[in-house]
């Protein structure tokens, strides 16, 4: 299913209000949005204006990050401020989202995959490779790349972690509602009713509660909650809506087999959005391709690098100096 994503239109939240929401100052000072380096330009082949930000050393090693549904480049602010001291961060927005534009061509797929190529060709000198990481749709978009582009993977890539993503079956594993897709299946059209619809969400300690409840877990704090809901909010509600549509029916079912570089795959086990199921499958699908590094289960929700932030950047330090010595991926686990 192919969708067209919204270029301009009533979103019920201003552009400045939005950039707010984004770039809130929080006691926990990871989470504080750092000035890029370096603004690269990328324009896509249907003309669309991407966001693209370069944070730390121009000669540094590369890590490129690729946000997920409804985010933008700032929810990588505590991995930014984790690596740019030593490494070129790479950050975005995808298509629609944050800064970015929407651009004539609908959400799928290729789409997410073409896009992806277009910016590693602007990031990366020739012949250099990096270590690539996404989160939830950002997972789907190198899981998309690398099924369009299996050439470019061993030319780009020096390693890969997936972090609480999927690959099929979003629409009927979800258990962001209680009851539903675990005692009885979620129909359709709820489904669509609470992905698919337009609406802004609040803010608030109320919201706080229900974000801890469903997105995180009890345990998160507040700053890692408010942190969270800020950036998510922030995305425009048509574009939000329209994206999800599209990955309720996304299929990239055996992509991951053409990540033939050290791939880590990091689940949540309290994940409810996508739960950790879709991690194991991709896990699977790297181990009987030769490729799996690592499988790791972390005791967060769909929102790991910020409710494990700690744990999450040792093992993307960990996958990267695996990267720079050239080593074979091997199959492991860790819980």
């Amino acid at each position: 299913m192919l969708v067209k994503l919204p270029e301009t239109g009533a979103d019920f939240l201003t552009a400045p209000f939005r950039t707010a929401l984004r770039n809130r100052t929080y006691a926990t000072e990871s989470f504080n949005t750092p000035r890029p380096a370096e603004v690269i330009p990328v324009t896509t082949r249907d003309g669309a204006n991407l966001r693209v930000h370069a944070y730390g050393p121009a000669d540094g090693e590369t890590i490129v990050l690729a946000h997920g549904w409804s985010c933008a480049l700032e929810y990588w602010n505590p991995q930014i401020n984790a690596f740019a001291g030593e490494y070129r961060v790479i950050a975005f927005d995808q298509r629609g989202h944050g800064e970015s534009e929407s651009g004539s061509v609908a959400f799928g797929p290729d789409q997410l995959a073409d896009d992806f190529s277009e910016i590693l060709e602007a990031v990366l000198r020739p012949g250099q490779r990096a270590t690539l990481v996404g989160h939830s749709m950002g997972g789907m978009t190198i899981q998309a790349w690398a099924q369009r582009y299996p050439e470019q993977v061993a030319q780009r890539a020096s390693a890969v972690l997936l972090a609480t993503t999927a690959a099929r079956q979003i629409r009927t594993r979800a258990t962001v509602l209680p009851v539903f897709n675990t005692l009885v299946p979620a129909p359709d059209w709820l489904t669509l009713v609470l992905f698919g619809t337009p609406l802004p969400l609040p803010g608030g300690r109320a919201m706080n509660v229900v974000a801890k409840s469903r997105l995180l877990t009890a345990a998160a704090t507040d700053d890692e909650a408010s942190f969270g809901l800020s950036v998510v909010r922030s995305c425009r509600p048509s574009v939000r809506a329209a994206v999800a549509r599209g990955l309720l029916n996304l299929d990239l079912h055996g992509a991951a087999a053409n990540l033939t570089v050290p791939t880590t795959v990091i689940a949540g086990s309290h994940d409810r959005l996508l739960p950790e199921v879709h991690s194991r499958e991709i896990a699977d699908t790297l181990a009987d391709a030769g490729y799996l590094d690592r499988y790791v289960i972390l005791p967060t929700g769909h929102l790991v690098n910020i409710e494990a932030e700690t744990a999450f950047n040792n093992e993307l330090h960990r996958l990267i100096r695996m990267g720079r010595r050239g080593m074979s991926a091997t199959v492991g686990q860790a819980g």
